[in-house]
């Protein structure tokens, strides 16, 4: 029976695993066709940027509303509902003939998505309570996280060159069906006990805030000091400031500050929204820079990318036997410093640059560092927390690096907009072909080292806030997290 009990754990996790795959690959995929799909649809470089954005926007807005109702609702009820309401959308997606139906199906993948992942995560920490078992799962699961974007990139391209972009969509429906079906035997439904009250408030408050971050963030490419850009950026600092006050005092809320009591996953969850922040930031300017810069095809440009997630994929499980004796601190302090490193490097590139010598070396040292970030984060920002919150906290993971990434996404860009002009404006009349290619070059450079500054920031937040004590990854159920 224990046998068999053991076996299931890991069907559970295999099941959650490639739904967590497929939610963190289609916040990537569809980059490397955009070229593609922007020539075919007509979209305008606002419209291409929003095809990214809209998706992390409604994924980390609705992520927290997502997790209660998983909670409430029903752990595998949502789970199901969600890879279904994916599929539809991934099907939408790849059906559309214009760019505001692209667009909308993105909103709603990111939609369907706030459902699916919180479930998944939350019967993931149900089902691994503790112990060795735990660490191991959550490795598995971290390091999908931390690889699935560039694996994301890899899929993309070769979908786009050998079948079409409409497929960086449409390959999530039989993801989902193999999912469901998987899913609807072997996993067991579980909800919070008590009153299910939802705080709908909270969620108008959160989803506007973030929305008016983002838009902000996308107008300041149009120039920083415009009233819209401050407008909207003020706004939005205003009602998340407004929310937390709201989340303060009600009494069902929907991010229970309680969670964010406990330093160490305080600090795991800001460490997770700036990662989050400088990851899709920088891997959208990296496929741009193959693509249109070098000359690379979707594939060429996917499978340049891999060795990033070949890295994380060999760092992480050597991390994963390190951490019951060296604990979370010191590789998620040097996590972020390597990350960093390794950005610096792909900032120096140019047009005539070497992928052996300069991207290469830069993307392996990245990953390593991801890799370090991303393993015990999951863990940490999880452990200790009570059955009930397990859904809201599995959100708030997701939420902080996907709000963290749309954020990333619109500032880079504008930052990438803003240094491109001043280059071009630089070269004085009429600009050439390499003077043109040398601005481009300029601004993705520019949003590399925005990236790594903002890893560099994580690493002393992980130093002075994390405390977890090693025995949270030890080989014991009795496991417990210690804050000092």
């Amino acid at each position: 029976m224990g046998n068999e009990r053991n076996r299931n754990r890991w069907f559970v996790l295999a099941v959650v695993s490639v739904a967590q795959l497929m939610v963190v690959l289609d916040g990537t995929i569809v980059n490397i066709a955009l070229p593609q799909a922007q020539a075919q649809l007509g979209m305008s470089d606002a419209q291409r940027t929003w095809v990214v954005t809209v998706y992390a926007l409604f994924f980390g807005g609705l992520l927290l509303l997502g997790g209660r109702i998983a909670d409430y609702w029903g752990r595998k009820r949502t789970f199901l509902v969600g890879l279904v309401g994916f599929a539809a959308a991934s099907m939408l997606g790849g059906m559309a003939t214009g760019s505001e139906a692209l667009i909308l199906a993105r909103g709603l993948q990111g939609g369907f998505g706030a459902l699916l992942a919180p479930a998944a995560l939350a019967i993931l920490t149900l089902t691994f309570p503790s112990g060795r078992e735990r660490v191991r799962a959550f490795a598995v699961y971290g390091a999908i996280s931390g690889s699935g974007a560039t694996l994301g990139l890899l899929l993309g391209g070769a979908l786009t060159e050998y079948v079409s972009w409409h497929w960086c969509l449409l390959v999530n429906v039989p993801i989902a069906v193999i999912a469901g079906l998987a899913g609807g035997i072997v996993l067991t439904d579980s909800r919070a006990e008590g009153d299910r009250s939802y705080d709908l408030p909270g969620t108008v408050l959160a989803v506007g805030g973030l929305a008016s971050l983002v838009y902000g963030f996308a107008e300041a490419e149009y120039g920083w000091l415009r009233p819209t850009t401050l407008g909207f950026l003020a706004l939005g600092v205003v009602l998340l400031v407004i929310f937390v006050v709201v989340e303060d005092r009600s009494p069902h809320p929907l991010l229970p500050l309680r969670i964010l009591r406990d330093r160490t996953r305080a600090g795991a969850f800001i460490v997770s929204t700036t990662a989050g922040m400088a990851i899709l930031g920088a891997m959208l300017f990296l496929t741009f820079y193959l693509q249109i810069t070098k000359g690379f095809s979707p594939l060429q440009s996917g499978l340049a990318s891999a060795p990033l997630a070949a890295s994380i994929l060999v760092a992480a499980p050597l991390l994963t036997r390190l951490l019951p004796r060296i604990g979370a601190r010191l590789p998620m302090t040097l996590g972020p410093i390597a990350a960093a490193i390794g950005l610096f490097w792909l900032s120096t590139i140019t047009v005539e640059s070497d992928y052996l010598v300069t991207v290469l070396p830069g993307l392996i040292i990245y990953g390593i560092g991801m890799a370090l970030l991303f393993v015990p984060l999951q863990n940490l920002a999880l452990a200790g927390v009570e059955p009930r919150d397990a859904g809201v906290a599995g959100a708030l993971v997701n939420a902080t690096q996907q709000v963290g990434g749309s954020v990333g996404t619109s500032l880079f860009t504008a930052l990438y907009a803003t240094v491109t002009a001043w280059a071009l404006a630089g070269a004085g009349g009429e600009p050439t072909v390499l003077q043109r290619s040398e601005a481009l070059v300029a601004g993705y450079s520019a949003a590399f080292v925005a990236a790594g500054v903002l890893l560099l920031a994580c690493a002393p937040v992980s130093c002075l806030m994390i405390r977890a004590d090693r025995e949270v990854f030890a080989d014991t159920r009795e496991a417990t997290m210690h804050v000092g």
